[in-house]
């Protein structure tokens, strides 16, 4: 699994909002740079990894919702969990094959048609769950996606403007 990237510069004096700032910022470069080949099958791990990486951005964007508009950050954070949903449809999948590839292995070998046969329906089930992850991940979704996290951030550090100058911490 990929490991969540530090937030630089974070201090423990950070205004609030200079803190939800930094932290969408990287949240958000994490999950667009996660995004890359995400539709290929034979590399589960990164359906995984960007999965994480929406719940990471999600569980940001709500604790520091305070920071942003609610008119820009609603639609924000339902693409995100609309993506994270889609995610986990395919992610679910994933892993049932796996495991069952597992199992498989470890049954004799006149039961391995049956199993082999759920295996395969379920990679059908995948193909229909990656069919309906791909509008999320295309190129275009995700620089939208990026631009209006851009623009929260944006929002973020304009409210800490005022607090920073003012000496006001978190």
């Amino acid at each position: 699994m990929a490991k969540a990237r530090s937030i630089p510069g974070l201090g423990e004096d950070d205004p609030y909002a200079l803190a939800a700032a930094k932290v969408v910022a990287v949240r958000a470069r994490e999950l667009a740079d996660l995004s890359a080949n995400v539709l290929d099958t034979e590399d589960i791990e990164r359906v995984h990894d960007m999965r994480v990486a929406s719940r990471r951005l999600r569980a940001a964007l709500e604790v520091f919702a305070p920071c942003f508009p609610a008119k820009s950050l609603k639609p924000t954070l339902k693409q995100v969990k609309a993506l994270a949903d889609a995610l986990g449809e395919r992610r679910d999948r994933d892993v049932t094959i796996a495991a069952l590839s597992g199992f498989s292995e470890s049954i004799g070998r006149s039961d391995r048609p049956g199993v082999q046969n759920l295996i395969e329906r379920i990679r059908d089930e995948q193909a229909r769950a990656n069919e309906e992850l791909a509008p999320f991940v295309t190129e275009g979704r995700v620089a939208e996606l990026t631009r209006r996290l851009e623009e929260l951030v944006a929002d973020a550090r304009s409210l800490a403007a005022p607090q920073a100058a003012a000496g006001v911490s978190g």
